[in-house]
């Protein structure tokens, strides 16, 4: 039996456990439109990527970062006990997170209500895959 491309790429996704995201990131940079209000993204330089609101964490190289490690920011506790319990974001955590971040919080070691009362209830894969850009 021959496995065409899509079904081999399934296959291994199913086997090595990898999350199968498929966001569009230039679809997310038009999603994020609705994340700037409390979010900027600042290079490393110090340079504005996208003008945001500081309501929340700078979002520059948040894939692959632990969870509340931005220095300065006033995180909630219930992400502080999810961050000490080993939380890294990576892209289908940031879409599972939009999705209900209080719901997220209490299913990934910490509890309560997440400071991030905004849900997006669709793109957030194409949100994530974007801010995997911004690194």
């Amino acid at each position: 039996m021959r496995l065409y491309p899509l079904m081999a790429a399934a296959a291994l996704i199913a086997a090595t456990g990898l999350p199968a995201l498929a966001g569009d990131a230039e679809k997310g940079a038009k999603e994020f439109n609705k994340c700037k209000s409390c979010h900027a993204i600042t290079d490393p330089a110090g340079k504005e990527v996208i003008k945001g609101g500081k309501v929340g964490p700078d979002l520059w190289g948040v894939i692959g970062r632990p969870a509340a490690a931005v220095d300065g920011f006033a995180y909630g506790e219930g992400l502080k006990k999810a961050a000490a319990a080993g939380l890294v974001w990576d892209e289908a955590l940031i879409a599972e997170y939009v999705k209900d971040p209080t719901k997220f919080i209490d299913t990934h070691g910490g509890e309560g209500k997440s400071k991030m009362t905004f849900k997006l209830a669709k793109g957030g894969e194409d949100v994530a895959a974007w801010l995997a850009t911004m690194k």
